[in-house]
């Protein structure tokens, strides 16, 4: 009899130690808040409100980019002499009516030396020329066949790759002349819990190679960082957090918990009685 009242306590002991060990598993396998929220101050009365940045609109077009370019003026039969056409267009305004295969199919790729060929005026050299700079440009050589015409010059070939942990990976077109890592992130449907969001890959192409930055969106001094604002054909990579290696994001963990515990629900009872 002595034994046996020896025994139940090393055997509540151990039952003890197993749903600690339970609560710890389940609490170690969480994402903090402090992993997951965007744009942390790192002092608590930091209340700094503006922040300076790089904007793409300093991006120069460069052999190989697509170019939309658009002449409108009061005599239409004129300004359509100016104007490519393809069977893929709508109305011919861009962004309205058009796919992405008409943008494509009706844009001016600039080529290895840097010039475009424009129907009418010839080779125009673009290559290093801001968007801005490259339609003032083509607006003055327009000037001197048309009257009361205007020229619009888009930018046709701005894609972002973004990959890893968010819920819509791929490539998007974006129709605009810039866009900032977290409008970019949104086209993705934003990062998922398990994304490390301290260290964000961003892979751009430069005249040397591939160059690859760190970014940490935790962090609210991404607002100051020159790679804040993308540029056309940037990737972006997000890897997981090392907690997902365990397969927290798809494992039952409900489930096992809920049937560990009630097992030891049941040895604890069965063992009293």
């Amino acid at each position: 009899m002595k034994i046996e009242l020896m025994k139940k306590p090393s055997s509540l002991k151990q039952i003890h130690l197993i749903f600690i060990g339970i609560i710890l598993v389940f609490f170690c396998s969480c994402v903090s808040q402090k992993q997951v929220k965007y744009l942390q101050r790192q002092q608590q009365n930091d209340t700094t409100n503006s922040f300076r940045n790089q904007r793409t609109s300093d991006y120069k077009l460069q052999p190989h980019d697509n170019i939309y370019i658009r002449i409108f003026g009061l005599d239409e039969k004129s300004y359509l002499y100016f104007n490519k056409q393809s069977n893929m267009s709508g109305y011919g305004n861009y962004g309205y009516g058009q796919t992405e295969i008409g943008l494509y199919l009706d844009s001016y790729v600039v080529n290895d030396s840097g010039y475009i060929d424009f129907p009418l005026i010839g080779h125009v050299f673009v290559k290093d020329l801001k968007v801005d700079q490259a339609k003032d440009m083509i607006q003055s050589l327009v000037n001197e066949y048309l009257k009361n015409a205007s020229v619009t010059v888009k930018m046709v070939n701005f894609k972002l790759t973004i990959l890893g942990e968010v819920k819509m990976p791929g490539s998007r077109i974006v129709y605009q002349d810039k866009i900032n890592i977290f409008e970019a992130i949104s086209l993705a449907g934003d990062l998922t819990d398990f994304a490390n969001r301290q260290k964000v890959a961003l892979i751009r192409q430069t005249k040397e190679g591939s160059q690859v930055v760190y970014l940490n969106l935790n962090s609210i001094d991404i607002l100051r960082s020159e790679y804040y604002y993308l540029k056309p054909n940037d990737i972006l990579y997000i890897a997981p957090l090392a907690i997902k290696r365990w397969g927290t994001e798809t494992f039952p963990w409900a489930i096992i918990l809920s049937t560990l515990s009630t097992t030891v629900l049941l040895i604890y009872y069965i063992k009293i009685l």
